[in-house]
Formats: structure tokens, C-alpha cells, sequence
């Protein structure tokens, strides 16, 4: 957990702040600069909310001597002031700050920005970072722009990859799949899954927000998806070979609505036919899709979305996958739980 040091004179301000953070960071609290230096000598936090206005040594000054320790270098400090003056705010980020707050800080603002400043300071560390994360964030917009095409604003892609990667820890662990399935692939699998619905934007808005029930030509045409997801996919991968999760992408794209009793789309694949990474995003994709609302249907409780995959077992998924799946489903309805939770505090 990132340690956020908080240093305020104000006693009602260092306990909002800690309320605010304490769900997410190991707060540590200091009513004056010098107290926060002392800190600083024995404890090296990832981030410092540092008070602009304080008695004795002010933010400047606290400041200025926190610089003078040499493991402090790549540690963001955030400004709170209780002013607009623009003069205060130019001197602070002239001293080296990284940022500036408004108090009363408002909490989601508060948040966002310090999760931003401790992904900077993460990538001065670790440069090796940048990409990887950059690629990821990508994965998760698009993912994300599709969902606002489909008339929810959800992160269907990014919870899809999370429950891939419950369900594939879970097939390693157990060696479902022996040696066809590695750490080292479902990484992959993982990063790749957040494509698997890239070819929704090709479709039409009028199809995929439409709240009644598709007619079979609407219904055919959404199922070209699939194939424009994966020739979009193997193209990036053709300009970017050294990226293999885009080629895991493209097979994932084309895949994930194949079953195993050959009934899918778009070539009707058959049992082992069907590319294992697609076998393990089906059943995930599901899940994620059942227990999110849609623009034509509520969402749908644990217990109700479990009977549709078990329902599915050796139909329209692999039967191994779902014998898994039924012994860690509680993991999954936790983990749909805070995604819901996460959901609500974000509005």
C-alpha cells in the first residue's frame, strides 16, 4: 500500500484528508513541517499533501528543507491552499511542487490527482513502465469508447480482463491445460482480451443501441464484429511484431463468440478447434457482460449469470473451464462487488 504523508496545522484538515485516503493509502499525519521532516528521516512516503499556510515553518520552507534529502528526489508533493491567488500557486510549482489543491479538497478530484502524481513518480523509477502502461490505457479507452457506442458507460473490457485473469490463475494453478497455458500466455491473453470487442465500431449505432430485439439481418450484421476486430488487430500487429498480445488480440476478436458445440461465430469452430485463449475470454466476457446493465436489459445477480455459464457447460463452453469456473465463482461475484462499489463512488 503507497504511503501519503499529510502535513496540516489544522487537526479538523489532517482528518478529512485521512478519511478521504485511508481506504486506499497508508496515511501518516504531521501538524507541522518540522514534524514531517523528522518523518521523512525514518520513513520515505510515496507522496506529501504539504499545507501552503503553516505557524512557524510555512509549506515553502518545509519544503525547501525536504528537498535536502537525497531520498526524497522523485517524490511528488502536492500544494493544499486555500486560495486562487495565482502568485502562491506559480511559487509553488517554481519550489518544485507538482501540483496544487484547493481546500476543502474535494474527494474524487483529490483521488484522481494523487493517483496521477504517484504513476509520474512510478515511471521516473521505472521507465521500463511508460509503454507498458501506456499500451494498457489504450486498450482500456478503446474498450471504453465502445461501451459509450453501446449506450453504457461501463469498462466492460477492462472487467473482462480482470475476470480472465482470476480464471486463467486459477487453470494454471490447477494445470487444467498442462503446458498450454502459462504464466507468460495468459499475460497476454490478459492484456490482449481488452480488444475483444474493438469491431463494435464498425457497427452501426442505431443496431447497438437499439433496446428491442435485433431482427436476423441486424443480428448478422453485428456479428461482423468479430471479423472486423481481428483484420484491425492483425493489422497494428503487422506494424508492431514485437507486440505478440496483438496477435493474441486478433485471435481473441474473431474467437470469443465460438462455442464448443461448434454452434458460434463467425467460422463455427468445434470443441478444441476453438484457440484456448478465446475458451477462457468466453466464459469471462460473459460474466463481466451478464452483471453489467445494457441498454436493453437490467443487470443480472451472481446467481443468475453463474446459471447461464453452468447452463453453457459443454455447449457453448469448454466444460473444463466451467468446472473451474463453479469452484472460484465466489471470487467473481467479490470482485463484481467492488467493481459496482468502484462504480457508485465514481458518479
Amino acid at each position: 500500500m503507497k504511503k501519503v504523508l499529510i502535513v496540516d496545522d489544522n487537526l479538523l484538515t489532517l482528518k478529512q484528508l485521512e478519511a478521504h485516503l485511508s481506504q486506499r493509502y497508508e496515511v501518516m499525519l504531521a501538524k507541522s513541517g518540522k514534524i514531517a521532516i523528522e518523518i521523512c528521516k525514518t520513513v520515505v512516503p510515496d507522496l506529501i499533501l504539504l499545507d501552503v499556510r503553516m505557524p512557524e515553518m510555512d509549506g515553502f520552507e518545509t519544503l525547501k528543507e525536504l528537498q535536502k534529502n537525497a531520498k526524497l528526489e522523485f517524490i511528488p508533493v502536492l500544494f493544499l491552499t486555500g486560495s486562487n491567488d495565482t502568485m502562491t500557486e506559480i511559487k509553488c510549482l517554481e519550489l518544485g511542487a507538482m501540483d496544487f489543491i484547493t481546500k476543502p479538497a474535494n474527494r474524487s478530484i483529490l483521488l484522481h490527482r494523487i493517483e496521477l502524481h504517484l504513476q509520474f513518480s512510478s515511471y521516473q523509477t521505472n521507465p521500463a513502465e511508460i509503454v507498458r502502461d501506456l499500451e494498457n490505457s489504450i486498450a482500456v479507452s478503446l474498450a471504453e469508447l465502445i461501451e459509450y457506442r453501446t449506450g453504457y458507460t461501463g469498462r466492460h473490457g477492462e472487467d473482462t480482463s480482470m475476470f480472465t485473469m482470476i480464471l486463467g490463475k486459477e487453470l494454471i494453478r490447477r494445470k487444467t491445460f498442462g503446458s498450454d497455458l502459462t504464466e507468460n500466455e495468459l499475460e497476454k491473453i490478459v492484456r490482449a482480451s481488452a480488444f475483444h470487442d474493438i469491431g463494435k465500431i464498425g457497427i452501426s449505432d442505431l443496431i447497438l443501441q437499439k433496446k428491442g430485439v435485433l431482427t436476423e439481418e441486424e443480428f448478422e450484421t453485428v456479428k461482423q464484429h468479430t471479423i472486423i476486430g481481428t483484420n484491425a488487430l492483425s493489422d497494428i500487429y503487422k506494424k508492431l511484431p514485437g507486440h505478440f498480445y496483438f496477435e493474441y488480440a486478433a485471435i481473441i476478436a474473431k474467437g470469443h463468440h465460438e462455442k464448443w458445440d461448434g454452434t458460434g461465430y463467425p467460422e463455427g469452430l468445434k470443441g478444441e478447434e476453438i484457440p484456448l485463449a478465446c475458451r477462457i475470454v468466453a466464459v469471462a466476457n460473459v460474466y463481466a457482460s451478464c452483471r453489467s446493465p445494457r441498454c436493453y436489459r437490467p443487470a443480472f445477480d451472481h446467481r443468475e449469470t453463474c446459471a447461464i455459464i453452468l447452463e453453457g457447460k459443454g455447449t457453448r463452453f469448454d466444460p473444463r473451464i466451467v468446472e473451474v469456473f463453479e469452484v472460484i465463482e465466489d471470487k467473481f461475484d467479490a470482485l463484481s462487488k467492488e467493481i459496482m462499489k468502484d462504480a457508485k463512488n465514481e458518479q
